[in-house]
């Protein structure tokens, strides 16, 4: 779309607030209400990351019914604003 890549992961689950969506990109930050305490809560962090060096960015919206949906929006190969590593 316009010149970029972009990935949307969604998922469902117990609402979330928009607050906390901003923050689940943070370093080693995991929302209190989830029963799993598995990892680090750094993939988020990571996922933004790359985004961000292939000149992108990561965002992530409550979804109105539940979960969350991360969208990874990225320059195409052939945009101006492309990043080649």
């Amino acid at each position: 779309v316009d010149g970029h890549s972009r990935l949307i992961v969604a998922n469902t689950g117990t609402p979330i607030s928009g607050a906390d969506a901003e923050r689940i990109f943070d370093p080693f930050e995991r929302l209190d209400e989830r029963a799993s305490h598995d990892g680090f809560g750094l993939g988020l962090t990571i996922v933004a990351s790359i985004a961000v060096v292939h000149g992108g960015t990561a965002t992530a919206v409550p979804r109105s019914d539940g979960g969350l949906s991360v969208t990874v929006t990225i320059p195409s190969f052939d945009s101006p604003g492309h990043r080649g590593l």
